[in-house]
């Protein structure tokens, strides 16, 4: 089934359609709050008010095509995450977070990680850096748009972003210091 189909289908209160576009789309969504969430649990928590929210919005969703409509799920996902940030008070302590030395890695390092590996590097960076890392390199938001979305100063988002790549870098040095030793043994 076509995906304007299948809209038109869960616009009308289909359960089944429903439920086929929330399997078909579970996962990459699952997968993008987990980005943002410290847990697997508070991910899952924000993925489903995130679909309700989008089976509250078909009504007034109107279809252009299946890149679009991915689109704007993905938004609402994005700001779920947010919305549940905030809640936390995860940004108040933004700017607040650890100083780190920029550190020189290896350029081989990213290469011998796999996407799991780098997945689990970016979930250890504290909720600020993520955030904005997040935002700024997943979404492509510019430094104005993050001010904005977190309620920061542009500055705070461009300092948060330069300091996550440090500790990125400080992150990839230890991974790859691993699995030197690793390969050495």
């Amino acid at each position: 089934m076509d995906l304007q189909q299948l809209l038109k289908e869960c616009k009308a209160g289909s359960i089944t359609a429903q439920k086929y576009l929330f399997d078909k789309y579970a996962t990459p969504f699952f997968l993008l709050c987990r980005r943002y969430m410290k847990t697997d649990e508070q991910a899952e928590e924000v993925m489903m008010n995130g679909f309700f929210k989008i089976f509250q919005s078909l009504a007034q969703f109107d279809y252009v095509n299946e890149a679009a409509t991915y689109g704007w799920m993905k938004k609402i996902m994005v700001n779920e995450c947010l919305m549940e940030l905030r809640k936390r008070n995860s940004f108040l302590s933004i700017a607040a977070e650890p100083e780190t030395d920029s550190v020189a890695v290896d350029g081989e390092a990213m290469g011998k990680l796999g996407a799991d590996e780098i997945f689990r590097l970016i979930t250890q960076l504290p909720i600020g850096y993520r955030t904005v890392f997040n935002l700024f390199v997943m979404e492509q938001m510019s430094h104005k748009e993050i001010a904005v979305a977190l309620n920061i100063s542009e500055g705070t988002s461009k300092s948060q972003l330069s300091k996550c790549r440090a500790m990125l870098q400080q992150l990839l040095q230890k991974q790859n210091e691993v699995y030197v030793n690793r390969k050495i043994r």
